[in-house]
C-alpha cells in the first residue's frame, strides 16, 4: 500500500493508510501485520524500506505539494497486477466525515473507532 499527502503532514504512515491496513490484514491469511515500508519526502529522500517478512504487509507514504490525499492498494502476482486507488481531490469528505464523528460521539459513550460509525 502507498499513501501520499502534503507536505506539511507529519505522521507517516497516515491513520487512514494505517486504518485500510488493519482492514485487509482481517481478511487475509497469509499477512498478520502492517510494517512502516519507505517514506518520500519533500525533498525527494527516501527512507526506509518495503522488504518485510513474508507475513507483514508495508505501507510506503510519500509526502509532495499539496495533496489532499491518495491511497493506493496494490495485488501483484506473477500473471498481474490489481490496483484500487482513493484519490480525494479536496477536504470536503474529510470535513463530511469530521461533522458525521462528532455527531456520533455525541450520542454514544467508550472507546469509539471508525468501525462503530460506518459499519460496513
Amino acid at each position: 500500500m502507498t499513501e501520499t499527502h502534503h507536505i506539511h503532514k507529519l505522521d507517516a504512515p497516515s491513520g487512514t493508510a494505517i486504518t485500510l491496513a488493519e482492514g485487509i490484514l482481517e481478511n487475509m491469511n497469509s499477512k498478520s501485520k502492517w510494517v512502516k515500508g519507505t517514506l518520500t519526502a519533500p525533498d525527494g529522500t527516501v527512507s526506509g524500506s518495503t522488504e518485510c517478512a513474508e507475513n507483514e504487509f508495508p505501507v510506503s507514504s510519500i509526502r509532495e505539494g499539496e495533496v489532499f490525499g491518495i491511497h493506493t492498494i496494490r495485488y501483484d502476482s506473477e500473471a498481474d497486477s490489481i490496483s484500487i486507488t482513493h484519490d480525494a481531490k479536496n477536504r470536503k469528505g474529510f470535513a463530511l466525515g469530521a461533522v458525521l464523528a462528532a455527531e456520533y460521539t455525541s450520542r454514544h459513550e467508550g472507546l469509539l473507532g471508525m468501525s462503530d460509525l460506518f459499519q460496513f
